[in-house]
């Protein structure tokens, strides 16, 4: 039996002026969207080659330094990524990026005042399985201050990219984690206007997935299509 496509739901992301979120303000568009078809070349190419993952690419702990281990909690990120009916889907390069256990990023605009970590670089990436399944070994990162008002934190969050067939097809979503109390005061988390969307992004302790006396486990299953989509931050049309 062939499965019919199941849309998106529109409400299910922000939309793009939101007022508390201040950099919406200068951003958002003032016209209404224009949809533009996709050139064969978009859809098919540049593709990357499955050899390019490294077997250390997927941990975080290890990929960036091997003179000494990062500073902070460890934690493996794991899940599935799925179609709208539950089908896996195999072989899909997931990226992460991340700041530090004191909330600081590898990058050179990043000012916060946490200092940078010598062995940890922030950043992995993997290849889903026949059952999509993926998962990453990695520091839990820390909260940081941002300028959108006179104290504004971010949680903590793990940025996620999905890779399609091809470099075009590419979807970008954040993690946070079960219990922060920051994410019911973000700004970013709150633009999406449905909570059980944002709910989607909360990925809850996964203690069967514990190692004991080494890291504590985090479960992130992520749902491409349908009225159970991950919210992702930059196709609203989810394809």
């Amino acid at each position: 039996m062939i499965k019919r496509l199941i849309p998106r739901a529109k409400n299910w992301h922000p939309p793009p002026l939101t007022p508390d979120y201040k950099t919406t303000i200068a951003r958002a568009p003032r016209q209404p969207f224009v949809t533009l078809p996709a050139a064969e070349t978009e859809l098919t190419g540049p593709t990357f080659g499955h050899g390019d993952v490294g077997p250390l690419d997927h941990d975080l702990t290890r990929n960036f330094s091997a003179e000494g281990e990062p500073i902070g909690p460890r934690i493996i990120v794991h899940g599935r990524v799925t179609d709208e009916n539950a089908r896996p889907v195999p072989e899909t390069l997931i990226e992460i990026w991340q700041a530090n256990a004191g909330g600081r990023y590898r990058h050179m605009a990043d000012t916060y005042l946490a200092p940078l970590d010598p062995h940890f670089g922030g950043g992995g990436r993997t290849l889903t399985d026949e059952n999509g399944h993926y998962e990453f070994l990695t520091i839990r990162p820390g909260a940081y201050p941002w300028p959108n008002a006179g104290n504004s934190w971010r949680p903590a969050h793990i940025h996620f990219s999905v890779f399609g067939t091809a470099f075009a097809q590419r979807l970008i979503t954040q993690m946070y984690f079960e219990g922060d109390p920051l994410i019911a005061l973000c700004p970013i988390a709150q633009s999406i206007p449905d909570p059980r969307a944002v709910e989607r992004l909360i990925a809850p302790l996964d203690m069967e997935a514990t190692l004991p006396f080494d890291a504590m486990a985090y479960r992130f299953d992520i749902v491409l299509r349908g009225w159970q989509a991950t919210h992702f931050e930059n196709q609203p049309e989810g394809t």
